[in-house]
């Protein structure tokens, strides 16, 4: 038996996650993975309005805050058989793509680029220098010598300080860091732009959503923002899209690049096999047809072969989990009784179940996204992919990694922003026309049921209701992370996180910067996942680990 290395919590993500590995030979040779709160929102919402229900659903995170309304409306708008206007399908669009962009930039800098950066050593840089490798790794507004300077003073201010806050506890200085000093000073300058960006990107969902987090502009049956589009609104939000989008081609996706030719061999660690996404972005009233990103599935790594999506194939175990039961049951008639017992990763370890399609584990997110497309011929896609392996000479195999789940959440960044310009311009021309319509008339009736399937940062968002009598019988969630991070189903088999996991070097088992690696490219939010909840009080417990 090897060395048990276990990291709890995993920071750097939205919620609580505990992360077990076995370590022998310096390999990670077993893993468990254990969300540790209990999601009880299906149970709040019981007994509800269902066109209530998407105010209560979108905060499960103040993160993935504009999805799950989505996801929930349009489980109601397929229960009450409504069909949405043009106008209200655009705006859904535009509002889900800005959570695309500003969800992915906060991930690499903020959540995940401290796996790849030393911090510390950013001191030992030569700010001339790194102004002359600014020039060559960046196609943004040059920054001078004077400006690295700055932010090489600042760090310095911070390290005098003893007062590192995040920066305090990272995993610096094992041989797993690989960046030059100068580098790391520049893609820790990007870190600090990326503080700022972040901010006025969030301003687009206000625009249109009324605020963020937690947009108020979305309805059963389409968008409530008509008064919302004027020419100076419209203005606006193509301003600040066109600043994030500068943002995303001469900072995000050059420092990504950058990196990876540091860390090439990550494009072979981390892999997992199958993949499956819901498909996202329509762009007419014809569904699934019409998604930007495909529906379909992909098993054993066979990109040449997507196979048709059949979303009654996907069921949820808890056999492994703390719940009631051990059958796994679709969504549509899934259940939430809560039966919490001792950790045992080799009985019932985590509050998260375990989603399966085709009894087989599956990934989803952005590299799902990627290669259905590329498997599906989507042509702004492979052209992205093509372009990104190209400069950084890596074969398309290494898409099935670590790197290649980070890789592959900055390309869609691009291809999503850039998809976005037409959606503004059909806006406007719909505008032009006469059309301002944003909501259609429905009837709720006493008895219904509906699914709303979305693709959301982290991957396939599932929202299941069943109506009686004109309240919410039962609503259930399968949110990304529980696909990516929930423990072994009833099979004994390996969520994909698990799988990832398993072949991972650990160069130091106390310090498992690699661990934390290949668990931060899932962009894990257990925030969706998990929720604690007193049944005698109906008080949300609050836990801050320090």
């Amino acid at each position: 038996m090897g060395q048990r290395v276990v990291i709890d919590p995993i920071t750097r993500i939205e919620g609580h996650l505990r992360v077990e590995v076995e370590v022998a030979n310096g390999k990670v040779t077993h893993a468990w993975s254990t969300g540790t709160l209990f999601r009880g929102l299906e149970l709040i919402l019981k007994g509800r309005d269902p066109r209530d229900a998407h105010l209560f659903t979108q905060r499960v995170c103040g993160v993935c805050t504009y999805v799950h309304s989505l996801a929930s409306v349009r489980a109601v708008d397929d229960a009450v058989n409504v069909a949405i206007p043009p106008n209200a399908r655009i705006i859904r669009n535009l509002l889900l793509g800005v959570q695309f962009l500003h969800d992915h930039m906060v991930h690499f800098y903020q959540l995940h680029a401290l796996d790849w950066v030393d911090v510390p050593e950013a001191l030992k840089a030569d700010p001339k220098k790194t102004a002359g490798l600014a020039a060559q790794v960046s196609t943004a507004k040059k920054t001078g010598v004077n400006d690295f300077k700055a932010v090489k003073s600042r760090l310095q201010k911070l390290v005098d300080s003893e007062q590192l806050g995040i920066f305090a506890n990272g995993y610096w200085g094992p041989p797993a860091y690989r960046l030059s000093p100068e580098m790391n000073l520049l893609v820790f300058s990007h870190y600090l732009k990326a503080l700022r960006q972040q901010a006025r990107t969030a301003r687009l969902h206000a625009i249109f959503g009324g605020k963020n987090p937690h947009t108020q502009s979305l309805v059963v049956g389409g968008v409530t923002c008509a008064t919302d589009l004027t020419a100076d609104r419209i203005a606006q939000f193509q301003y600040l899209w066109a600043e994030t989008m500068d943002f995303v081609k001469n900072v995000y996706l050059p420092d990504v690049l950058a990196m990876a030719s540091f860390y090439k061999e990550w494009g072979n660690i981390g892999p997992s096999s199958n993949f499956l996404v819901y498909g996202d972005f329509p762009r007419s009233e014809k569904e699934p047809e019409s998604f930007m990103f495909p529906r379909g599935a992909i098993f054993d790594k066979d990109v040449s072969r997507v196979e048709a999506l059949d979303s009654g194939q996907v069921k949820e175990h808890v056999k492994r989990s703390w719940y009631e039961g051990e059958q796994a049951l679709h969504p549509s008639r899934g259940e939430t009784r809560p039966r919490h017992d001792s950790l045992n990763v080799d009985e019932r370890y985590s509050w998260m179940k375990s989603p399966r399609y085709k009894d087989e584990p599956m990934e989803v997110g952005p590299l799902a996204r990627i290669l259905v497309a590329c498997g599906k011929g989507h042509e702004p896609t492979q052209k992205a992919v093509d372009g990104f392996l190209e400069a950084a000479g890596m074969p398309m195999e290494s898409l099935f990694s670590t790197l290649g789940r980070t890789a592959a959440r900055a390309l869609e960044t691009q291809i999503i922003g850039e998809a976005m310009e037409k959606w503004i311009q059909d806006l406007v021309e719909n505008l032009k026309k006469g059309d301002a319509k944003v909501h259609q008339e429905y009837e709720m009736p006493p008895e219904s049921s509906g699914a709303g399937l979305n693709e959301v940062p982290r991957g396939a968002l599932g929202h299941w209701i069943r109506v009686k009598e004109g309240k919410i019988e039962n609503y259930q969630m399968v949110v990304p992370s529980t696909w990516n991070l929930g423990p072994r189903c009833a099979r004994g088999k390996p969520g994909p996180l698990e799988q990832a996991l398993v072949g991972t070097p650990v160069a130091e088992p106390k310090r498992p910067v690699e661990i934390l690696r290949t668990v931060h490219s899932f962009d894990p939010c257990i925030a969706c996942a998990v929720h604690v909840i007193d049944p005698a009080s109906n008080e949300v417990y609050k836990f801050r680990v320090v």
